[in-house]
Order: structure tokens, then C-alpha cells, then sequence
């Protein structure tokens, strides 16, 4: 590892990552500004993270973009920019270098993102997990909103900038249990979100877009109101995307991605009945 210092602050969003918690922050052991802001876990990730040289906040997690949005704006750090982290990302030296060059030239950008690479039983599966999707990670502290509740957008003040480096990504590290259980709570928001996509109108010239998260929201808006959404991801995953390529961790994710479609729609269906007054 590098002993490059960092330009930049680290927010880390946590909630029970005992098991990630220290892997995340050693990676990232470079600043001298790492914030943990916790959901009041009940394991041990308050214990590790303040042992390896991180500050913890907590707030009750109520959702994603008001998480992160207290985490930008009622947080004070060191540096004027702030590198927001998963518990379960860890940074490379590649990335490191690259930040540090980026942030000490001037330039009008105010946020800038970046792509992760996702591991699934030791395999890069760069085809059938979507690769590339793209996230704003790295900000100017004032100069950005996030908005939507689950899989945040990212609102600047300024231009957009983008990495060429990844970060490593281990959304597996708590076991398939941990798995279920967070994307049963991410199951039940997005529902809301397309039980109000559906109604909306949607502008296929998204697709046209320079933007890859606009044409991403544009995709994302219009596959939820298709019908039989569990098995077009699957397809979409497993053939178009080249997911088999991937290998057995390329299918097993596959699948896992069409089931967690599947928990989305029978949730919508779960609302739109207790909506029109109906028992479950």
C-alpha cells in the first residue's frame, strides 16, 4: 500500500459491518479524516472502527438520502472534500493516486464518479453485475444534494468529473443471509418507488443522454412498467450482458438479481391491495 497521503475526508455509512469495517478503513489508512456515521449497530463496529482510528456519529437510519445528506452537511471534516465509502468497498492505491492528482489541480468540478468492481465468490463478475454503472462518490463538501431513498442520485453544484479507477466492492462478506436481509429492507423501498415510477411519465430521450446516470434512470423508469421485469433481468444478466461468461458465480448472481426483482414486484402488488383497502 501506498503511503500517499489523502487530499480528501472518508464518510463511511455502517450499520452491523463487523465484518467489513476494518478492511474498509485499512484501505483507506492513508487520511487522516475517517468518519463513521452508524445506524446504532449491535455488534461490534463502533469497537473496530474507533480501534483503527475512525470517528463515529450515530442517526437513526431512516433512508438512504437523508443518511448521507446529514453525513455531508452536519458533519464537520478536515478537508473541503469528502470521499463517501460502503463498509464494504475498499479503496486500491490506483484510486488513491488517482484522487490525489484530481484534487490538486484546480477545476470547476464539484463531484466526481467512479465505478466498483463487484466480487462474488472470489470472481469479478464485471458482466453479469452490471458493470459499468457509475457512482458519485468523491465531492466538494456544499456543492452536493442526494436525493431518492434508495440507490441515491447525486445532484451537483458544479461539473461532473470521472474516475478511471475502481473501487473493490465485497456485498457478500456478511454471508447470503446478510444479503436477503438488506435487500428485503431495499426490496420494500424501491416498491414505493415504483408504485410511484409507474404512474409517472418517462422520456425515452433519457436514453439518448450524455449522462450514463440519466440513461441508467431512463433504462431503470421504463423496465418498471414492463411486465415479467425477475426474468428480463435475468436475461438481460445472464445473456445479453454475457453473465455467463462470468462462470458459476456469473449465474448464481444472476438469479439472485431476478429474485430480488421478484421480492420488488410481489411487494407493489402487497401496496396496490392495501391501497384499495384489501386484506394480504
Amino acid at each position: 500500500m501506498t503511503s500517499e497521503k489523502t487530499m480528501f475526508s472518508v464518510l463511511i455509512l455502517t450499520l452491523n459491518e463487523e465484518a467489513n469495517i476494518e478492511n474498509c478503513i485499512n484501505s483507506i489508512k492513508q487520511c487522516d479524516d475517517v468518519v463513521i456515521l452508524d445506524s446504532y449497530s449491535d455488534d461490534a463496529t463502533e469497537e473496530l472502527a474507533i480501534k483503527n482510528g475512525a470517528t463515529v456519529h450515530k442517526r437513526k437510519f431512516d433512508d438512504y438520502a437523508s443518511q448521507r445528506n446529514y453525513g455531508i452537511n452536519d458533519i464537520s471534516y478536515k478537508h473541503k472534500w469528502l470521499l463517501m465509502l460502503d463498509a464494504d468497498e475498499c479503496m486500491t492505491p490506483e484510486l488513491l493516486s488517482e484522487i490525489n492528482n484530481v484534487l490538486s489541480e484546480e477545476n470547476p468540478v464539484a463531484l466526481y464518479r467512479m465505478r466498483r468492481k463487484d466480487m462474488f465468490f472470489g470472481t469479478w463478475i464485471k458482466r453479469s453485475g452490471g458493470y459499468p454503472t457509475w457512482f458519485g462518490r468523491l465531492m466538494k463538501i456544499g456543492s452536493v444534494r442526494v436525493e431518492r431513498a434508495i440507490n441515491e442520485e447525486y445532484h451537483a453544484d458544479g461539473d461532473i468529473g470521472y474516475l478511471k479507477e475502481h473501487l473493490i466492492h465485497y456485498p457478500f462478506n456478511n454471508g447470503l443471509s446478510a444479503w436477503f436481509i438488506k435487500h428485503n429492507r431495499y426490496s420494500t423501498m424501491e416498491a414505493h418507488e415504483k408504485l410511484n415510477a409507474v404512474s409517472s411519465k418517462v422520456s425515452v430521450l433519457g436514453l439518448l443522454n450524455k449522462d450514463p446516470t440519466v440513461r441508467r434512470k431512463t433504462v431503470k423508469s421504463l423496465v418498471y412498467k414492463m411486465p415479467g421485469r425477475p426474468l428480463i433481468m435475468f436475461i438481460s444478466l445472464y445473456f445479453i450482458k454475457l453473465g455467463f461468461l462470468d462462470g458459476r458465480a456469473g449465474f448464481k448472481f444472476s438469479v439472485l438479481r431476478s429474485i430480488y426483482e421478484y421480492m420488488i414486484d410481489i411487494k407493489v402488488s402487497e401496496l396496490k391491495r392495501r391501497n384499495k383497502g384489501f386484506q394480504i
